[in-house]
């Protein structure tokens, strides 16, 4: 059984995303990717915090709509997991999402908020099994290929 804590920075946010819905999105995401017993948290936070972790950890100063942190079991900083899933993990770090920035998103790309809030938690739980990408280019990643399948596959099955 996975263990996945769900928090918001205002109130409101509660409303438009669930954590039962949240918290069963993840964890069909984590059954197909054949993860279990594993630990996360997903935090819900203005644009302006986000701004914030993401120029203190990534030097990038401005919103995004999603931030990964892994967290690492070991004490060795080499032990992080590049561009592979990482296997027997128990505690996977951290997910901060912004509602503004998804928002932004679902205009931008014409998406539902409910599609593209599913699409950003995908893309976040490959972060934290240690995918990444290094451009947007949804024909040539292959996390971003992944994560578009998994989306499209975990729809279906609705």
């Amino acid at each position: 059984m996975n263990t996945i804590d769900v928090e918001y920075e205002v109130p409101t946010y509660a409303k438009s995303f669930d954590e039962d819905m949240v918290v069963s999105w993840v964890n069909r995401v984590l059954k197909r990717l054949d993860k279990d017993e594993v630990e996360l948290s997903i935090s819900f936070v203005s644009d302006n915090e986000i701004q914030k972790l993401n120029k203190e950890y990534r030097d990038l100063d401005m919103s995004t709509d999603i931030l990964s942190f892994v967290q690492s079991d070991s004490q060795d900083d080499d032990d992080f997991w590049p561009n592979e899933l990482a296997e027997n993990l128990t505690v996977l770090g951290d997910m901060i999402i912004s509602p503004d920035a998804l928002s932004r998103n679902c205009e931008d790309f014409g998406a539902t908020e409910k599609d593209e809030l599913k699409r950003l938690l995908i893309h976040g739980v490959l972060h934290l099994l240690g995918m990444d990408h290094k451009t947007n280019d949804f024909k040539n990643e292959e996390m971003l290929i992944l994560q578009e399948d998994i989306l499209n596959e975990l729809k279906e099955t609705v």
